[in-house]
């Protein structure tokens, strides 16, 4: 364990400054001002113009990447949950009315529909004002209400109880809804600009582009003849040529994009402000502008288009030397952030990195458009009409309904046996209506990303590593220290190097709840016991390290007593500063005070020798006390916010009650600094942040994530004020830990890890972990989950799809769990590490590269549990899907008219084969009553965004892949689960 001690961590001075962000990486909103050839000006507008980070460090080559944050934002596979967990499976769907007589709709499942088949309940709340959507764990001896879930959505008294609908139509009004997200498919504009034009009629007027401009076309899709086009046609018109003969199409994970380009549409010579042009593109929330010209020649500006539409404009410029593209985005103020910022240059040399980073943009940037007023009031509007529409169709039949017997506490309890025989005809009309409902919505190119999908592994940054397998003992808290973990646990306080086995530091008598391993101070901090007994510690890493080098002694409680720190008995929390800054500052929480500690900055400097100093292993005598402050309540969670002075304006944020307040650590006063609009408040974390050096607070509680500014002090207090930069989004389950590393803040559940952007609060990833517990974050972060020694589970999802009572399982509709659970397995407890290095984007040079060999790869590490990312996924066309479906439609349709079994008892219910294959046939069969899909087909390369040979190649695995380096592989239209076409 030497090494450990002396090698640091690549995270350690990340860690110091992990809650360090800029939006400066997102742009500067500017006036901008378009003029004629006399100088005269045309118009004006405000716009955020992102160019490249220009205070970073340049001295790389252009292309090079620093940031890994190029990733879809609320992809459509992980907001769409009634497409994904809803449709086709059994489910409970409610109506109601609140106090202030709006209606609303509730929809809950349970499903196992992940990648580690965990049960969990998934509910949506549908409102006038959005959807709100939570996920809450499954529990076999806890019953859920509809009440439970309503107030877990701060939806608690109401004008009208919620009454349950039976009719198995309500599926499609909320498939409907639910797309007032916003459509799947896109529709960008390409406008073609020569150098030195200035206006929008001299740019659209080009009949003709550029050889560049040509290529660039070529880079972005593939050229597609409009007459009897049957794919997503982005407003064109498909029939008699009247919007040109041909234009660029593309499918681009999950997302068919159809480009209006210029010169493609029809050009007039009578019209010189073509108005067929503009209607088209004039009307695209998002155009890319080619501009020709060197970079010292007019530059082009939103302002010069008429277009009270088009809010996100990309203008691309070609240079012919290095042969690489420059990127520079224009958004419309109103526009929220959206990412991936640009590189700094923002020249891109690999042309496929650069299609892949302006798809992902341009896609981000209009969903982001679509939350701007103009667009969120209209779809507020629209989802009003359709819920009190739906709402007084849907009353007169509550009525008559005598199967609605149910309790308004219950979510669905098993029917009565008198019932028994209707509630499963209804059941299996409710899935099969679902069913093809999915089917016609995937076949018309509508469904979410991922349904009928190739896939490719791409590493991402928040890909977890091995760190420590089988680890048998219950974790209390952790730290790192150096490339180690310093663990808290029952047997002990143990030191763990992922390469060699654990060492015991201190003995079972001494039980540390909280710690803190600050290395460059050589200080280990830690508070122990409980109750009255409760103390804080601290500790000389060197004499720790030293003790462990020599396999001297295994400190014991006793051995601790000249570590106590003085006033510190019963104190039940502590914070320290997270920021090195000129002292070390410690806050203990006593009950409902606080005590201020700070350690000398020399304590060298005393009468005691030195040699006396040194000779002691305890640095009790290195702290001071400070003050002592009164609260009104004992506060749950505390934080140190460093002032931007640090003299007399540090703050401390502490939360109790219904409210978080700041506290002058100087003077004592307290501020109320936000409170909390709810029943009941469950606080999770105040994390200090700090944008531009100026200080400001993430604070979390129940599912909420709010960020809010804290000024500088005026005239002894803080300003605290409603600001343009506060925002706040919601979690979608409920966390017990909030952890930042810009660009990404990552909530830990008990079986989920919810990857957000800080800036903006959108998700980017969401993966399922069962039994996770985190262990340390302060750099590295470190967490514990639970895997069967055996391996993960083969689970079907079609026992799922078909079941009657998601709330009260019987023994064939219980959810399938991982093997570690049942019975005779024995759990395999594992510790994983996700770097910080990489969240942060220090080691990964090449974010995001295009998918030319896509295959499903699950990376596993020696202790069986498969490692965090989910792939990317790149969906197949409309047309392919819709040639799979007629193949197959006759046999499809006949398969989904039979009945839906009768639940059995577990021991008198045989297991049945997952799949059988017709080698004659060439076709891919599931025995399950829900799925059958046909390959036998030839020359499949669509699927792949770009086929690079005629040749068949060989994969890793040995497997041979198509012609077009895409193995097949199709996930089926009703479960998750993958059949490979071969």
């Amino acid at each position: 364990l030497m090494k450990c001690f002396y090698s640091s961590s690549v995270s350690e001075d990340l860690g110091c400054r992990r809650g360090d962000f800029s939006r400066k990486h997102y742009g500067s909103v500017e006036l901008l001002i378009s003029s004629d050839a006399d100088g005269a000006i045309q118009r004006a507008g405000r716009f955020r113009v992102e160019n490249g980070s220009s205070g970073e460090n340049t001295d790389y080559a252009p292309g090079t990447w620093h940031r890994t944050d190029v990733h879809l934002e609320n992809p459509e596979y992980h907001t769409r949950w009634y497409f994904k967990y809803f449709l086709g499976k059994v489910h409970q769907n409610y109506v109601g009315t609140d106090v202030e007589k709006n209606p609303f709709l509730l929809s809950v499942v349970l499903s196992d529909q992940n990648s580690q088949r965990v049960p969990q309940y998934h509910s949506i709340l549908w409102r006038k004002t959005g959807t709100q959507k939570i996920c809450l764990p499954y529990s076999p001896t806890k019953t859920l209400s509809v009440k439970s879930i309503l107030s877990a959505m701060s939806l608690d008294k109401f004008e009208k109880s919620p009454r349950e609908i039976f009719h198995p139509e309500i599926q499609k009004d909320l498939l409907v809804l639910e797309e007032q997200e916003g459509s799947v498919n896109f529709k960008f504009g390409v406008l073609y600009a020569k150098d030195g034009q200035l206006t929008d009629d001299e740019m659209f007027s080009n009949e003709t582009g550029s050889e560049s401009f040509q290529r660039f076309l070529h880079l972005l899709g593939d050229t597609v003849t409009l007459k009897g086009w049957t794919g997503y046609r982005g407003g064109l018109d498909t029939k008699n040529d009247t919007t040109g003969t041909c234009s660029i199409y593309t499918v681009f994970q999950g997302h068919e994009i159809m480009f209006h380009v210029s010169t493609m549409l029809p050009y007039s010579r009578e019209n010189k402000q073509q108005v067929e042009r503009k209607r088209h593109i004039g009307n695209d929330i998002v155009t890319i502008v080619y501009q020709e010209g060197e970079e010292s020649s007019p530059a082009f500006k939103p302002s010069m288009i008429r277009s009270h539409f088009t809010h996100i404009f990309a203008l691309v410029r070609y240079n012919k030397q290095n042969d690489s593209y420059r990127l520079k985005i224009f958004s419309e103020e109103s526009v929220p952030l959206f990412g991936p910022p640009l590189p700094s240059p923002p020249v891109f040399t690999n042309h496929q990195e650069f299609r892949d980073f302006v798809l992902v943009k341009l896609i981000n940037g209009e969903k982001a458009t679509l939350e701007t007023p103009t667009f969120s009031q209209k779809r507020q509007r629209t989802l009003d009409m359709l819920i009190r529409s739906l709402y007084q169709d849907l009353m007169p039949d509550l009525h008559k309904n005598m199967l609605n017997r149910r309790s308004f506490s219950d979510v669905l309890p098993e029917s009565p046996k008198s019932t028994r025989k209707k509630e499963e005809a209804r059941q299996a009309e409710f899935v099969r209506l679902g069913q093809a409902l999915k089917l016609k919505t995937t076949v018309k190119g509508d469904a979410a990303a991922n349904l009928a999908t190739t896939s490719f592994c791409k590493k991402e940054p928040w890909e977890s590593q091995s760190f420590c397998s089988n680890f048998p003992h219950e974790v209390i808290c952790a730290d790192s220290w150096g490339q180690s973990l310093l663990v808290s646990t029952d047997a002990g306080i143990l030191l763990i190097d992922d390469s060699q086995s654990s060492v015991q530091v201190f003995d079972k008598t001494l039980q540390i709840k909280q710690m803190h391993v600050l290395e460059a101070l050589d200080l280990l901090i830690a508070r122990t016991d409980k109750g009255k007994d409760s103390r804080l510690l601290v500790f000389r890493l060197s004499a720790v390290q030293k003790d462990i080098e020599t396999k001297q002694i295994i400190r014991s409680k006793y051995d601790c007593r000249e570590n106590k720190l003085e006033r510190t008995k019963g104190c039940h929390l502590y914070a320290i500063n997270t920021h090195h800054g000129s002292e070390l500052r410690i806050v203990v929480a006593i009950r409902n005070k606080l005590l201020l500690v700070t350690k000398k900055n020399n304590p060298h400097n005393s009468l005691t020798s030195s040699s006396l100093l040194l000779s002691s292993e305890s640095p009790v005598e290195e702290f001071q006390y400070i003050r002592e402050i009164c609260l009104s309540d004992p506060p749950v969670v505390m934080t140190l916010v460093d002032g931007p002075t640090g003299d007399s304006d540090n703050m401390i944020c502490v939360a109790y009650r219904h409210q978080f307040d700041l506290v002058n650590e100087s003077t004592g006063e307290s501020y109320r600094f936000h409170h909390v609009e709810t029943n009941k408040v469950n606080f999770v974390a105040a994390i200090d942040v700090y944008e531009d050096g100026e200080a400001g607070l993430l604070l979390c509680y129940n599912y909420v994530c709010q960020y809010r500014k804290v000024y500088p002090f005026n005239g002894g207090s803080p300003l605290i004020q409603p600001s343009a930069y506060d925002f706040h989004f919601s979690w979608n389950q409920v966390p017990y830990a909030v952890v930042c590393a810009f660009p990404y803040i990552l909530a830990f559940t008990t079986d989920s890890i919810e990857i957000r952007l800080v800036v903006n609060g959108n998700l980017v990833h969401t993966a399922v972990v069962p039994e996770l517990q985190l262990v340390a974050s302060r750099s590295d972060i470190y967490f514990k989950a639970t895997a069967a020694v055996s391996g993960s589970s083969v689970s079907s999802s079609k026992e799922m799809s078909s079941r009657g009572s998601p709330q009260t399982p019987t023994a064939y509709e219980m959810p399938e769990c991982p093997l570690s659970s049942l019975e005779g397995e024995v759990p395999c407890k594992n510790l994983y590490k996700i770097p910080l290095s990489n969240l942060v984007g220090r080691s990964i040079e090449r974010p995001l590269k295009s998918p030319l060999a896509p295959k499903v790869i699950t990376t596993t590490t020696s202790s069986g549990i498969a490692s965090l990312p989910v792939t990317q996924s790149l969906s197949l066309s409309r047309m392919e899907i819709k040639e799979i479906a007629s193949r197959t439609r006759k046999e499809l349709l006949g398969l989904l008219d039979e009945p839906i079994p009768k639940a059995e008892s577990a021991q008198k219910q045989k297991k049945v084969p997952r799949r059988q294959s017709d080698p004659k046939q060439g076709a891919v069969r599931s025995t399950s009553s829900d799925r059958i899909i046909s390959s036998s087909f030839e020359g499949y390369s669509e699927g792949c965004d770009r086929p690079t040979s005629s040749e068949p190649s060989t994969l890793a695995n040995g497997e041979k892949s198509s012609p077009s380096g895409c193995p097949f592989q199709l996930i089926s239209l009703y479960d998750e689960d993958i059949i490979d076409l071969k």
